[in-house]
């Protein structure tokens, strides 16, 4: 990126929030491994105005949808649904790789374009519990919709998903289809 998206960034948040976030983060090729873009967000957690713009956008949308709990997707969406949890005064819950939470947990195993991964979260009660969940990147869907799966099997209603960059061309959308997207950057 390295703001090459300039005028046309476009997002769920506005143009505004959509520029500062295509300037602050950079394409790396070829990692994590050959074959992957990987959306190196360092520079934009690092920029305190543009970094509170999308945490308040977020948690804008989260509050509108009535979200009493963040959820975040291990390990950058983490940062994100801390800070708008903050924001927020609610609390957070992590969605993390299995065998990172100490147990009881509740977890699920999903596939991935490259193999299957496992995740979990704390074993807790989450009835009806209305929860907005957060991640960095969407790219093809398949780790969030695992996500909003689990927190739903675990009883809590997700009501809705908010996220910095969406990756358009890999289609994650439509496999979170029926369910209230806030994308600030979309690529």
């Amino acid at each position: 990126m390295d703001g090459a998206w300039g005028d046309s960034a476009r997002g769920d948040g506005g143009g505004a929030v959509a520029r500062s976030i295509a300037a602050l983060i950079r394409d790396v090729p070829d990692f994590p491994e050959p074959g992957v873009g990987f959306k190196d967000i360092n520079a934009l957690l690092g920029d305190g105005a543009a970094f509170g713009a999308c945490v308040g956008s977020l948690a804008q949308h989260a509050a509108t949808l009535g979200a009493q709990v963040i959820a975040g997707v291990e390990a950058r969406g983490f940062l994100v649904a801390a800070a708008v949890a903050r924001d927020l005064g609610t609390g957070i819950l992590p969605v993390r790789k299995a065998g990172k939470l100490p147990p009881p947990t509740r977890r699920l195993s999903y596939d991935l374009e490259y193999g299957s991964a496992e995740i979990e979260v704390p074993h807790t009660d989450l009835a009806g519990l209305p929860v907005y969940l957060v991640d960095d990147v969407l790219a093809t869907g398949g780790t969030l919709q695992a996500a909003a799966m689990l927190l739903e099997q675990a009883g809590a209603h997700v009501v809705g998903i908010g996220l910095l960059v969406e990756l358009e061309f890999l289609g994650g959308r439509a496999r979170l289809s029926g369910r209230d997207l806030r994308s600030l950057l979309r690529l």
